[in-house]
């Protein structure tokens, strides 16, 4: 059996991944698989998420306890600066300014001016970057399988 990644999250539910196209307080649309979809917040998302979810935004979704699917959590996007001397990558989020980030797993380096999908709260880091906002695959790359661990896939 694999070790798990000290950044993965434990997952109950598949996840998916989906950018966000409006939100409001209660709700979001989302587009994921060549369509836009509106799926409520998780009851443990905080609020005010009109202040914390933005269009652009990479957020993860899973099936609540009615089968509906619920925002469970967010990532940014955020211009990449340059990396540190510690392997970490200096960003520019517009919400919260320059950060650095720790590389996550997915993280392949990138070039100054770039854009990349980061996230906060998580533990190990107050920062991380996950991947790049420009490829294709980033959202299916975003967390991987590992262990027991359940990360964001696309949708079903």
């Amino acid at each position: 059996m694999s070790t798990p990644q000290p950044d993965a999250v434990y997952a109950p539910y598949r996840l998916w991944t989906a950018r966000v196209v409006r939100v409001r307080e209660q709700t979001c649309e989302v587009w994921s698989n060549r369509e836009v979809s509106s799926i409520r917040f998780a009851a443990m998302f905080p609020s005010p998420r009109v202040e914390r979810v933005s269009p652009g935004n990479l957020v993860a979704a899973a099936a609540g306890q009615n089968a509906d699917d619920v925002v469970v959590w967010r990532w940014y996007e955020a211009v990449v600066l340059g990396a540190e001397d510690d392997d970490s990558v200096r960003l520019r989020e517009p919400a919260h300014g320059e950060v650095v980030a720790k590389a996550r797993a997915t993280y392949e380096r990138q070039d100054p001016g770039t854009r990349a999908y980061a996230s906060a709260g998580l533990p190990g880091a107050e920062w991380w970057i996950a991947d790049s906002a420009a490829r294709s695959q980033a959202m299916r790359r975003i967390w991987r399988l590992d262990g027991g661990a359940i990360v964001p896939t696309t949708r079903r």
